[in-house]
């Protein structure tokens, strides 16, 4: 047994909701691990994806996939994820309900054999929400998390009745807020913000994407400290078991902070944090930036390839 228990209590999630599926559904979530088209895949626009539709499934299938999603992410994180799951119906009465939008519109699948000796893996899936994981030889590669908000802020009366994705927002400024001078000039890479994150759907974090902005190492002790917060609210998306294995894995290499657009709140803006193995991604400049898109990628690990290399390493030896 692992010894943090996760990679248990995430099999045995799976195991349950596989059990609880008939048989059409159940041949719709259970993937083989060797598909690998469906397996690396990142899909966070309104479009149909593999597995199984929980607007198909009854209550019970229902929460079990809830549950999986639940082994994860930690309570922030599964807060924020049924809040932005909560939106599709507030964005379908924005749009007229011309679209059918539907909170029941995720998917959940699983590749390969829970619980066995094999590598196994599981993904939870929809409009603003995509969660993969990947667990070999007892460890869980927890990457890419991808989480989003349409609307980005519902106000009223000048305050904020719901903004799910705040803290990603307001850190950022807040590093901003703390760099001198010459460094926020260096962080500030570009005036206009691009159009959506730059990994996008891709099954790899894209092209390597240059280090842009200032480094870590540059920064003065109180925008050092800033930007630590920002990348320990992502790496907290995880549960404190994951989180603290990822937290030791990055602890010891450069970072690079990079901002586009203005900087004013309300416009139409884009960051990144960079590492070795670590792409951080937010960009608000849709709907005149009140829709947001954040994603925790790896570019050498996700959907497993760093505990996949150390498997077949290990079975090679």
């Amino acid at each position: 047994m692992a010894a943090d228990g996760v990679p248990d209590e995430m099999s045995e999630a799976a195991e349950a909701l596989l059990a609880a599926l008939g048989g059409e559904q159940r041949s719709l979530a259970s993937r083989p691990f060797t598909d690998e088209a469906a397996r690396r895949w990142i899909e966070y626009r309104p479009r149909p994806r593999p597995g199984a539709c929980l607007a198909d499934l009854d209550r019970t299938a229902r929460k079990a996939a809830h549950r999986l999603l639940a082994t994860a992410l930690s309570p922030p994180a599964y807060a924020q994820a049924m809040a932005i799951v909560a939106l599709e119906e507030v964005l379908d009465r924005r749009e007229g309900w011309a679209r059918g939008r539907h909170s029941d519109d995720y998917w959940v699948a699983v590749f390969g054999e829970p619980g066995r000796d094999g590598p196994w893996g599981w993904r939870f899936e929809g409009h603003h929400v995509s969660v993969t994981m990947t667990v070999a030889d007892g460890v869980v590669s927890p990457a890419p998390i991808f989480l989003g908000a349409n609307p980005h802020r519902v106000g009223y009366a000048g305050g904020t009745v719901l903004r799910p994705l705040a803290a990603e927002e307001d850190l950022a400024r807040a590093l901003l807020e703390a760099m001198s001078g010459a460094d926020r000039r260096a962080a500030i890479v570009a005036d206009l913000a691009p159009a959506d994150i730059r990994t996008a759907t891709s099954p790899t974090a894209g092209e390597p994407i240059e280090p842009r902005g200032v480094a870590a190492s540059r920064l003065g002790p109180g925008a050092r400290a800033a930007l630590d917060r920002l990348v320990t609210l992502y790496l907290d998306r995880l549960r404190p078991e994951l989180a603290g294995r990822e937290y030791a894995r990055i602890a010891s290499g450069e970072q690079w902070f990079a901002w586009e657009g203005p900087t004013r709140p309300g416009g139409r803006h884009y960051y990144r944090v960079q590492g070795e193995d670590l792409l951080i991604e937010y960009d608000n400049t849709s709907d005149d930036g009140n829709h947001a898109h954040t994603v925790l990628r790896r570019p050498h690990g996700d959907f497993g390839g760093d505990v996949l290399s150390a498997h077949r390493a290990a079975d090679h030896a």
